[in-house]
């Protein structure tokens, strides 16, 4: 990965004219390329730390650590949904169509794959890996977890507004059976007492993965567009620290999965951005096993 100092900034390596402080996309459609396919050998701007400011000060753990009060299911649910929310609202940057081209920032030219730097992303089409445009793996990924989310078996939370009911019956039903069965055998897991399935954390964990691979993407191949040109870096960068707290903070995403990102990881662990109390899975050291 190129981390080395640039010899241009990045106002100077995008397109020129651009807009730095536009709320809107729309408003920049003259301005903002959006026709480039994506380079993997692009500087990695966002791994400097003069390029990664936040727009908050302190960090993230007082909005991730779980209120002694409320049972661990219930709050892993409200954490998914929060980090959900704060990735749709990212991820809406790219997807905003451009008013003379007809096409948004992410599209099937500019990232015919899912890739963050060289790492490129499958998807199990007809239960084989396949390489598919960011814009499919993006719309698939957001389905798949308003399906989760809107599932009242799999996920027995508050409902995303916005966004159209959608779950699996079959998967349900399944859950049903293999809840049933694990009460009968005296079985613990985290939300049982809430009336989460067994499968809940299991859930969590692939869900947060898939989310994880969004920001890679996001940064990889978005971070100078339109990120940087409509100066929205800070809000991304606020996004993405608070999701790797809680990440780090319930053991959600693996070190291996987080590896295109670390870098830019390691600089926000560096500021205390992430705070020490979240690494290493800092809910299980306090907790234990609960």
């Amino acid at each position: 990965m190129n981390t080395g100092s640039p010899t241009q900034s990045p106002a100077s390596q995008g397109p020129p004219g651009h807009v730095s402080n536009s709320p809107s996309l729309a408003s920049n459609h003259s301005t903002i390329e959006n026709t480039a396919v994506y380079d993997p050998d692009a500087p990695k701007y966002f791994f400097q730390e003069k390029y990664a400011p936040l727009n908050v000060k302190g960090n993230f753990l007082t909005l991730c650590a779980c209120p002694k009060n409320v049972e661990l299911g219930e709050w892993l649910a409200h954490q998914i949904v929060e980090q959900y929310r704060l990735l749709h609202g990212m991820l809406q940057v790219i997807q905003e169509v451009n008013s003379n081209t007809g096409l948004p920032i992410c599209n099937e030219t500019t990232c015919p794959t899912m890739s963050a730097g060289r790492l490129t992303y499958t998807w199990l089409v007809d239960s084989q890996a396949a390489k598919i445009s960011a814009p499919k793996f993006i719309n698939r990924v957001e389905k798949w977890i308003v399906s989760k989310i809107h599932d009242p078996v799999m996920f027995p939370t508050e409902k995303v507004t916005g966004v159209p009911e959608t779950f699996a019956l079959n998967e349900a039903l399944g859950a049903q059976a293999s809840n049933a069965a694990a009460n009968a055998a005296g079985e613990d897991w985290i939300g049982k007492s809430s009336g989460f399935p067994r499968t809940f954390y299991k859930d969590c964990q692939g869900i947060m993965k898939q989310m994880f691979r969004c920001y890679a993407h996001l940064y990889h191949a978005h971070w100078l567009n339109p990120f940087w040109h409509i100066n929205k870096h800070d809000i991304l960068n606020m996004c993405f620290v608070h999701f790797v707290t809680v990440a780090k903070y319930y053991k959600l995403v693996s070190d291996k999965e987080m590896e295109p990102m670390q870098p830019l990881i390691d600089l926000f662990i560096k500021q205390q951005r992430i705070p020490p109390e979240a690494l290493s899975g800092g809910h299980w050291g306090q907790q234990g096993s609960s």
